[in-house]
């Protein structure tokens, strides 16, 4: 049986990632800030306990094969302000917060899997990291570095057996997250949340955005065998909002 570590795993995404992985018979240890059922509290932040809770699952499980880093800051004063009215603060918070809390927990990962000399290491992002989209402040930018940093881990643990993918997404809707985000792009447009939704929508090849379950389908498949040959890549998730 193969296990996993889902950061961020009280989320709408981590928590749909981690059921796809136990239907597809993967043992999954789920942290998360909050304390919750089932939840071990971690801070995908904090150096010290990563590497406490990765040596605790190694010490349980006997490997970590699979770690998938789904965390995410509210967004509210970090999207949906134009740059001149943007506080460096709010513009530095998602560049200090996405792209170390990814780095901090796959280096975990690595660590562990290259004496394994197998596992996956799964990052996300979403579709402003590779478009012209206003708004969003810091977002793109942090995005952006950890598409970059997912490269990188790739070509360096290669070597190892280790496969390093991104998961570049669009909408999830359905999402809190996400309809908080429409919310603070539609106030600035000066229209309704919906109306920004079917806009979103409308600009997908499939005039439709991405479900969570259609994300966590795809993660499924990029951490096991069958996607053996993927690694450095960037997934394209987007419903062709980005078509590449």
């Amino acid at each position: 049986m193969k296990n996993a570590i889902i950061y961020g795993a009280g989320g709408a995404v981590g928590d749909q990632v981690a059921r796809a992985f136990e239907a597809d018979g993967i043992r999954v240890f789920r942290t998360g800030r909050t304390p919750a059922p089932g939840i071990t509290v971690v801070d995908a932040l904090d150096e010290a306990a990563v590497e406490a809770h990765a040596d605790a699952v190694l010490a349980e499980a006997g490997s970590i094969d699979i770690s998938f880093n789904a965390t995410s800051l509210p967004q509210a004063g970090i999207q949906g302000t134009r740059p001149a009215e943007l506080s460096v603060e709010a513009f530095e918070r998602p560049l200090a917060a996405y792209p170390r809390s990814s780095f901090i927990t796959a280096r975990a990962a690595a660590r562990r899997m290259i004496g394994q000399g197998s596992g996956v290491i799964l990052t996300i992002t979403a579709s402003p990291s590779r478009t012209a989209v206003p708004l969003m402040g810091g977002m793109a930018p942090a995005w952006a570095a950890v598409e970059a940093m997912s490269r990188g881990l790739a070509a360096e643990l290669g070597p190892h057996g280790v496969r390093v993918v991104c998961l570049n997404a669009a909408g999830m809707p359905e999402t809190a997250q996400l309809t908080e985000v429409y919310g603070l792009h539609a106030e600035a447009y000066g229209i309704t949340g919906d109306d920004f939704h079917a806009r979103m929508a409308e600009r997908t090849l499939r005039k439709r955005l991405p479900t969570v379950a259609e994300i966590a389908d795809a993660a499924v498949f990029a951490a096991s065998d069958r996607a053996a040959a993927m690694t450095g890549a960037i997934l394209n998730l987007t419903g062709g909002l980005i078509a590449d």
